[in-house]
């Protein structure tokens, strides 16, 4: 996912013979900036939590789903696990996931991608997870989280090695492992730091003897699978890719390796054991994955006899543009010699699972009699007739009990069958989109608007159903960067996001969203930076920023007639992020954050003047927002330098006393009409207000929040429970509903609430 992009791992010394277990570790937080306010400051207070029911709007997934695994012991039972949004549990009694990583905070946004997972085949509630989503040294450590009852109750360990559930290699196999013969014994390998053993079922760790040395941006160990008493280990950083334990405890290089092909010098990426068979099922890559596969090749070891087989499906081909890897494998308990594995990164002729019921030796193709259902998930048609069978995948599983129930993960959901014909998302419950926009519609129409990270944008006249309409189409985007609503034409609305095809990045919809038409011309800078966009309040009026991945700002365009010709706006800082007024259709605003000054314009965005300026600077997440039905009613969240008001279009800002962090912030229909402020009837009540922040000492950690009175209360209405790791890209509240809310998460979806 692109808010799951990561970058190059680096290099960390193996800690041999070392304890690596640490006190909980807090993320650092930046320093506050200095900040002007003017004598004037907004009263404040804070009060307690106050109940609301928080539930998951449903898409059908949206993420990369990294690992499934099926309890051995216990029928129904599954577990899956996603780079960057937490694991789940398997309800299979009502045919839904359920999430068990939702109580992670803020500060411990880097635990929500999940490293690998384990369960214990002798105590079928036990449940390991190593979290940790990248590996590098901006990161937190990784933990270990271990439970008693399948995961609704944690204990948890700090490491102080990282882990990278959302770097290369994220598709591999699960590098935790209960010993077979020691329940008190597990195993944990890293990438970068070695293995590492605990003796007191996950309580402490240390390192372990392990032959191979990791190298400075190596894969470690890929996966840890038991064969039999032994275990075996995947090592993807050269040299000898198999390992396992030998009789005296340590590790050994497994003799007889395949020595030709992609085998012979390439990744291992899983392997599946048959215990009918005693046969290890080992698949190759030339490169960890997801993506960069050309070759690859599956192999079975006859652990009794030590002989190899090559029992690769269909050999890559990428002279012939039929280039991948080969990277799920899983056997069927049930029956002897049969086994299934995935192809990876085949883009020309599409991912398969191929399926064998003698050892390899034959091949079917599920792909070719698939017959795929996605009328509950209908966005996985990507704006087209038909869905993919699949892609990047790399987690399988074969149901222990039933040998016609096969699930698989992809980049966006999970596929599963009961009869290896028909199959159907299998994602319910399961929701892992990284969510960039937010809007609540104040007429009839769309219950809401989400604008999310590769997967564009979508019309939810539900939140309990998949959106019907798909995501948006005509054109198709990845990955948003831009969704505005006029506020007095709330039928128009405008899309702007990174271009696939046709190479459109921006959008209008005359509609309220239902259907739509690319921009008829655009800047040329567009394809390659799309930025945000913001549209005047009467729909008039376009203005477009533009800043590349790398960080490269470039000039923003205005556009008077729904894109069909653009014109440089040279007064509006570069790279900023537009605001409309709300009422005002000639006023614009802008916030440069590199020098932390607000930019107004009063006619209709074709030029901008300097207004408040030494707010604070530098971080391009600080957030500028307009309270609806009002004009020129600012507000600046500075993430941990606090909030700002303004109430002279941007002239001047106030400091909103008692605020001590604001991430994110949105409005909401305000409080039914005829409520008592001051013994006074207020006629005209302010919007709720609703953010992610810190407004309280009893509270230290950063809370959802909502105001009645225009910021000088605050309740917290998440608790403990509900978290999702870092909320600060969006929360927007209902302009019909007083008091739901609605908040995007990176990597938990679009999670909302009402009050109970």
């Amino acid at each position: 996912m692109r808010a799951s992009s990561a970058p190059t791992p680096s290099r960390r010394n193996v800690l041999a013979g070392a304890a690596v277990v640490a006190a909980a570790v807090a993320l650092p937080v930046a320093a506050p900036a200095a900040a002007h306010a003017a004598s004037r400051r907004t009263p404040h207070g804070v009060q307690g939590a106050r109940a609301y029911r928080w539930r998951t709007a449903a898409i059908g997934g949206t993420g990369f789903v990294t690992g499934l695994l099926f309890h051995p012991s216990v029928k129904g039972l599954a577990y899956a696990r996603t780079d960057i949004g937490g694991a789940y549990r398997w309800d299979d009694a009502r045919s839904r996931w359920t999430a068990l990583t939702d109580h992670l905070g803020w500060d411990d946004w880097n635990l929500l991608g999940v490293e690998a997972l384990a369960v214990d085949r002798a105590h079928p509630d036990r449940l390991y997870l190593a979290l940790g989503t990248y590996a590098q040294s901006w990161a937190g450590p990784g933990a270990v989280l271990r439970s008693e009852d399948r995961g609704a109750t944690w204990a948890r360990t700090d490491l102080t090695v990282r882990l990278g559930a959302n770097e290369d290699g994220r598709g591999a196999g699960e590098r935790l492992l209960v010993d077979p013969c020691d329940s008190e014994r597990l195993w944990l390998g890293t990438r970068h730091d070695g293995l590492l053993r605990s003796t007191d079922r996950g309580a402490t760790w240390a390192s372990a003897d392990f032959p191979a040395t990791p190298s400075a941006n190596g894969q470690g160990i890929m996966f840890l699978v038991a064969a039999g008493r032994a275990v075996y280990a995947g090592w993807g950083d050269g040299g000898t890719p198999l390992y396992r334990t030998n009789a005296s405890g340590g590790w050994e290089e497994v003799p007889g390796q395949p020595s030709g092909g992609v085998a012979a010098s390439k990744v291992p990426i899983r392997a599946a054991y048959d215990t009918n068979t005693r046969a290890l099922y080992v698949t190759y890559a030339d490169a960890p994955g997801p993506n960069g596969q050309a070759d690859g090749s599956v192999h079975r070891l006859d652990t009794v006899t030590g002989s190899w087989t090559d029992v690769t499906p269909v050999a890559p081909n990428s002279g012939a543009g039929d280039g991948f890897g080969y990277g799920g494998v899983a056997v069927d308990a049930g029956r002897a010699g049969t086994v299934v594995v995935t192809t990876n990164n085949r883009w020309a002729q599409i991912d398969t699972l191929f399926r064998s019921t003698d050892g390899g030796a034959n091949w079917t193709s599920l792909k070719d009699t698939a017959v795929l259902d996605v009328s509950d998930t209908p966005y996985l048609r990507w704006g087209g007739d038909a869905a993919k069978f699949g892609w990047w995948i790399q987690a399988l599983a074969v149901d222990p009990y039933d040998s016609h129930h096969i699930v698989f993960g992809t980049g966006a959901t999970v596929f599963g069958t009961r009869d290896l014909v028909h199959w159907a998302p299998q994602i319910r419950g399961l929701e892992e989109s990284a969510v960039k926009f937010l809007i609540a519609p104040p007429t009839d129409g769309a219950r809401l608007l989400s604008g999310l990270g590769d997967i564009g944008v979508m019309y939810h006249e539900s939140l309990t159903t998949s959106p019907s309409r798909g995501m948006a189409s005509n054109p198709v985007f990845g990955t948003a960067t831009g969704l505005a609503l006029a506020a007095l034409e709330p039928s128009y609305v405008v899309r702007t996001g990174w271009p696939s095809g046709s190479g459109a990045a921006g959008a209008y919809s005359e509609d309220g969203g239902r259907s739509w038409q690319p921009f008829a011309a655009q800047p040329e800078i567009a394809a390659a930076a799309p930025g945000p966009v913001a549209v005047g309040a009467d729909g008039a009026t376009l203005l477009w920023s533009f800043i590349h991945w790398d960080g490269t700002k470039y000039p923003a365009h205005r556009s008077t007639d729904n894109g069909g010709t653009w014109t440089e706006v040279a007064t509006f800082p570069k790279g900023g992020t537009p605001l409309a007024d709300p009422l005002d259709p000639s006023r614009f605003y802008v916030y440069d954050t590199d020098t932390g000054t607000v930019f107004r314009s009063t006619d209709s965005g074709a030029t901008f003047t300097q207004g408040a300026t030494r707010l604070p600077s530098g971080d391009v997440q600080f957030k500028l927002a307009a309270a609806p039905g009002r004009s020129g009613d600012l507000w600046l969240s500075a993430k941990d330098n606090g909030l700002f008001r303004s109430t002279d279009g941007g002239l001047t800002f106030d400091a909103v006393a008692g605020c001590r962090a604001s991430h994110a912030l949105g409005f909401g229909a305000a409080a039914p009409a005829g409520r008592r402020k001051s013994g006074r009837r207020v006629r005209d009540p302010y919007p709720a207000i609703f953010q992610t922040g810190r407004v309280s000492a009893t509270f230290d950690g950063v809370a959802v929040l909502r105001s009645d009175d225009a910021g000088a209360t605050w309740v917290r209405i998440n608790d403990d429970s509900h978290q999702w790791g870092w909320t600060g890209e969006v929360i927007t509240g209902d302009p019909r509903v007083h008091g739901r809310v609605y908040l995007g998460t990176n990597g938990r979806g679009i999670q909302y609430a009402d009050p109970e």
